[in-house]
């Protein structure tokens, strides 16, 4: 199944091997305990309403390669702050910015370092986005 992101008319296919490795990792509650000074303990909790992670990474360094011209729009999108796009992952739509306070929202390694680079050269990818 393919996996798209989007922003506007401009369209980015993603390679299918992509793999979401953090999707088992969201809980969808908030909660958190206190005591107080007379040692009774007050719950909330709540369901989160958005935040998600979505992390997309090739599973091996065999995997999932995308060409340069696909890292440069990424990187262009994940220069824009705030940048909002449409992820559609396994047929569902999803909107997500990248996250970036994890760290580098699109982390890019050639396959092959070559000094004069191409369009046409081959990464390996790991996109940080969020669920908003």
């Amino acid at each position: 199944m393919s996996i798209t992101l989007a922003v506007g008319a401009t369209v980015v296919e993603l390679h299918a091997d992509l793999y979401w490795s953090d999707e088992n990792n969201w809980q969808p509650v908030e909660q958190t305990a206190q005591r107080t000074i007379t040692g009774a303990l007050i719950i909330s909790s709540a369901t989160r309403l958005a935040g998600r992670p979505i992390t997309l990474e090739p599973e091996d360094d065999s995997s999932a390669w995308m060409s340069r011209a696909t890292i440069d729009q990424l990187r262009n999108w994940a220069e824009v702050a705030g940048q909002q796009m449409t992820l559609t992952l396994r047929g569902q739509a999803r909107t997500v910015i990248f996250r970036h306070h994890d760290g580098a929202g699109l982390d890019a390694r050639p396959v092959v370092h070559y000094s004069d680079v191409d369009n046409a050269d081959f990464y390996r990818a790991t996109l940080r986005l969020m669920e908003i």
